[in-house]
């Protein structure tokens, strides 16, 4: 039987690496820290090691949640190839780097994960496990495994991917919502009114294919015959995001994105942002179906 996950370390302490260790360290596993500002880190969870280096005990799972660099990453698990035995698993946080990429030069790729929280970390309830180019389906599960007992669902995907499943329907539609608003088809603020008021609710009951069942695929087929070649179809990162950035426009932090932030405490909007994510995940927790609708894609595997 396979030994299942207890120790971990997570190599990187922001916005997302504060929410895995919570998770983890929550559900009673043995947590590290690693990161630059060791010394200067606060709020902590009580029980986790916190350090600059990795530690010489080999860990089960090491999770790297740092920069989105490539090159940033890789070192990191050449660093963790150097001091643990091929044993440990090797994830990362990505959200858009490809897996292939990342696991180029790793001695044991085999080893090599995509775990993928959802901002805030701590809330969400469900985390996409990806195999690496040469991960073997005994890893995915055991890292689902241990996922589940921080009360996580786990999303488990046995091919790699850029962006997964939710980054390539979130950046999908967000890279139409960019165009419109930078063709002045519709404002920002529209566009999150659609969102929050029609598209969220609707998917929150019949997600997103579901629905398209429950109303019809006749009409819905009619529709993308007009729609669809219309669409803003590039393969090019939207020009008027890439200058907000270049800019120094770079959201909640700087004061200012697409909506005015300034003097206003990103923390505190960050923390309500939470609260209520919580309460509606509650509220959909409450209306969760009691048996889900059969596909007819899995009916039909052999």
């Amino acid at each position: 039987m396979t030994r299942p996950i207890e120790s971990v370390v997570v190599v990187g302490y922001g916005v997302m690496g504060e929410g895995i260790v919570r998770s983890f360290a929550d559900a009673g596993f043995r947590v590290t820290v690693v990161s630059r500002r060791a010394r200067s880190l606060a709020g902590v969870p009580p029980g986790v090691t916190v350090t600059a280096e990795l530690p010489a005990s080999p860990s089960d799972l090491v999770i790297e949640t740092i920069v989105e660099e490539a090159g940033a990453k890789r070192a990191v698990y050449k660093q963790v190839e150097a001091v643990y035995p091929p044993e440990t698993i090797i994830g990362t946080n990505t959200s858009g780097l490809p897996l292939e990429t990342l696991a180029a030069g790793l001695a044991h790729p085999e080893r090599f994960v995509g775990v993928h929280w959802f901002h805030p970390a701590d809330v969400f309830p469900m985390v996409e496990v990806v195999a690496g180019p040469a991960a073997p389906a005994a890893i995915l599960e055991r890292v689902a495994t241990a996922l589940e007992r921080t009360g996580k669902e786990p999303i488990v995907l046995t091919r790699p991917v850029v962006g997964y499943v939710i980054n390539r329907l979130q950046h999908t539609i967000l890279h139409e919502a960019y165009h419109m608003i930078d063709a002045g088809i519709a404002s920002a603020a529209t566009i999150d009114k659609v969102a929050r008021w029609l598209l969220g609710p609707r998917m929150c009951v019949t997600g997103l294919v579901e629905q398209k069942d429950i109303a019809g695929l006749t009409i819905h087929a009619f529709a993308q015959r007009s729609i669809v070649p219309t669409l803003h179809h590039t393969a090019t990162p939207n020009a008027m995001l890439q200058s907000m950035v270049a800019r120094g426009d770079t959201g909640l932090e700087a004061g200012r994105g697409f909506f005015d932030w300034a003097g206003l405490d990103a923390a505190a909007v960050r923390r309500d942002a939470s609260a209520r994510l919580r309460a509606l995940l509650d509220t959909l927790e409450r209306l969760r179906p009691a048996a889900a609708p059969r596909s007819r894609a899995r009916e039909e595997l052999p």
